[in-house]
């Protein structure tokens, strides 16, 4: 057990990252509470919500980027991965109770999502 935890932090793995991981759900929970108070078409949602479904759009994400790669993720440049962003915060109403997303909420979250990642990065890396 100590060889493999030992491994791990030879391997980059450190505590700073897990702390890292939290801080970035943490933020991208509040970014989508912000979202849902401000955008019509988007249920406001309460923090435990937001935190489960930040874990279930980076889930989501994670496997669109590993089934059809980078380009089409919701991190790839362009209209492709916009619709793909738009269509995993739509997808991610049919897994976290209490949040609610029409289509147009979802298009027009996945926007304003896009814009604050731009200054505060908030996607697992």
């Amino acid at each position: 057990m100590a060889i493999l935890v030992l491994a791990k932090f030879r391997s980059g793995v450190t505590r700073m990252d897990w702390i890292g991981a939290a801080v970035r759900f943490v933020v991208s929970a509040l970014v989508l509470m912000l979202v849902g108070f401000i955008l019509p078409g988007f249920k406001a949602l309460t923090f435990f919500h937001a935190l489960l479904a930040a874990v279930v759009i980076a889930v989501l994400g994670w496997v669109v980027e590993s089934l059809l790669g980078r380009s089409t993720s919701p991190y790839g440049r362009g209209i492709v991965g916009f619709l793909v962003s738009a269509l995993i915060v739509w997808a991610t109403q049919f897994v976290v109770p209490e949040m609610s997303v029409s289509i147009v909420g979802a298009l027009l979250a996945a926007f304003v999502i896009g814009i604050i990642d731009m200054f505060v990065p908030t996607a697992l890396r």
